[in-house]
């Protein structure tokens, strides 16, 4: 399967030296530029922390800002009416990368609404518990958790699956954290590692990797990490008692009621029947299973019909159409959904997407004129001459981003345009790329903290008090970055 290619038209720019035309040119040199992307980073942060600057607005703004002092003009910024061929780095930047990832997080949006509204979460958490028993209920919402995530938003598996803790909590006696912990070890691994989730994706198409290496590679490191994670959680749950939250499961049981409501009037009737285990694993794991075997088939297969064929179904945007086909006929039609009522349920999950999408355009953009400009040439050398291995600066860069301004979201795509000229000058593999993107995604989940929306969901959800989730979930999500990115970096010595 070819690489997840963005071609960008600022690239070209990217190959000769900065232009004198800007609007702005205060400075010249490595020093100069250097200085321009540390005013860019240092605005940036300003206007997301201390303006509350909406994070896709203070991106674009940013990258202007960065073009005319690096000395783009402004016809190598937006283009010109008179030539509609003159090259715009805003727009290549932004349609570049939403070509690719738009699609991939769309279809992926739907899927995981499927089988939120069909009842999926709460079958795989209860079998799951059933196979498991009390004693080991901690470990299975975990592995609802680490599964169920694979397809759904971090904020939506809270959401679907906090009434389940709560009931397993409230049998046992014990800390919620026992509970609530395992579960977002594994919701925040799959949303940082995998994809169908708009960081990885969006990294996966500035670096030109891949989806079925980053899935891998994913994979690889993120389930030693949410194995620390959950010791961890098993250690602090039993020193910190927090107890169920009376009030969030009265609201719980209102919302469900109110979800449930809403469905019926778009024509969803909830079934009796639980849905098979087994046909919500089958849908999860579709799309991952055809990806990989298209990415393995491109290196283990010479080039033949069947190849063709296998790669075909392996591109993430047909694996996941089918995935999404399959549990509309499965999840939906075969249960009595109308077509409205599918069509509802799809159209109703794409309205959150929006802010995602547009926040990873705007970080293209950022990503196409720090080429363009010559700042990310600056930035390379620098870097190259600090002697750092590359996967270890993507990660720090990534971590000062993610603690300084709480989107793993912006960390990324912001790292991702920093770092990418550094793989551009090495002869690097798929293998070695995907690494570097987990070492990003790990440090865009480095403590979590008051200035991230997660942080606040958590404590307020699972009845944590600040203090008690900076001592948890600020920890857990601090311990899953530093073993993913650790396995990323030892793997890294030998791809």
């Amino acid at each position: 399967m070819s690489p997840l290619s963005l071609p960008l038209a600022a690239s070209a720019a990217a190959e000769t030296p900065p232009h004198t035309g800007g609007l702005l040119l205060l400075i010249d040199g490595t020093a100069g530029l250097l200085t321009v992307a540390a005013i860019g980073i240092a605005l940036l942060l300003f206007l997301i922390i201390k303006v509350r600057l909406q994070p896709f607005v203070a991106l674009l703004a940013v990258s202007m800002a960065v073009g005319l002092l690096a000395g783009l003009s402004v016809t190598e910024l937006f283009g010109t009416v008179q030539r509609s061929d003159a090259v715009s780095t805003i727009e290549s930047g932004m349609g570049g990368i939403l070509g690719h990832v738009a699609i991939i997080i769309g279809l992926g949006t739907m899927l995981g609404a499927i089988l939120e509204v069909s009842g999926g979460a709460e079958v795989l958490a209860s079998r799951l518990l059933g196979l498991f028993g009390e004693q080991r209920a901690p470990l299975a919402m975990g592995l609802t958790g680490l599964i169920f995530g694979i397809p759904v938003f971090f904020d939506v598996g809270i959401f679907v699956l906090a009434p389940i803790v709560y009931a397993a909590a409230k049998r046992s006696g014990k800390s919620i954290l026992l509970y609530c912990l395992p579960l977002l070890a594994g919701l925040s691994m799959t949303h940082a590692f995998l994809p169908p989730h708009p960081g990885p994706v969006a990294a996966a198409g500035l670096l030109h990797v891949d989806l079925g290496w980053v899935i891998l590679m994913g994979i690889v490191c993120g389930v030693p990490a949410v194995l620390a994670a959950w010791a961890f959680s098993a250690w602090i749950g039993r020193r910190i008692f927090v107890p169920v939250p009376q009030d969030m499961v009265e609201a719980a049981e209102e919302a469900r009621r109110a979800v449930l409501e809403e469905q019926r009037a778009g024509g969803v009737e909830p079934r009796e029947e639980p849905v098979p285990l087994g046909t919500v694993l089958g849908i999860i794991g579709t799309p991952l299973v055809l990806i990989l075997a298209a990415t393995f088939s491109s290196i283990a297969l010479d080039p033949s019909t069947g190849r063709s064929v296998i790669e075909f179904f392996g591109n993430p945007f047909v694996a996941l159409t089918i995935a999404l086909l399959l549990a509309y006929y499965l999840l939906g039609i075969r249960r009595g959904w109308t077509r409205k009522s599918l069509e509802t349920v799809s159209t109703a999950s794409l309205k959150p997407v929006g802010n995602i999408l547009l926040v990873v355009g705007a970080g293209g953009v950022f990503g196409a004129i720090l080429k363009a400009s010559g700042v990310a040439q600056a930035l390379s050398d620098t870097f190259n001459d600090v002697g750092l291995p590359v996967i270890v600066l993507s990660y720090l860069i990534s971590v000062v981003l993610r603690v300084a301004q709480g989107s793993a979201t912006v960390a990324i795509v912001t790292t991702a345009g920093i770092v990418a000229p550094l793989l551009a000058e090495g002869d690097h593999s798929q293998a070695f790329t995907a690494l570097v993107i987990m070492a990003v995604s790990a440090g865009s989940i480095f403590a979590s903290h008051v200035n991230d929306g997660g942080f606040w969901m958590v404590a307020k959800y699972f009845g944590i008090s600040e203090r008690d989730t900076l001592r948890t979930w600020t920890v857990l999500e601090s311990v899953l970055s530093l073993a993913g990115f650790a396995v990323a970096a030892v793997l890294s010595i030998f791809v």
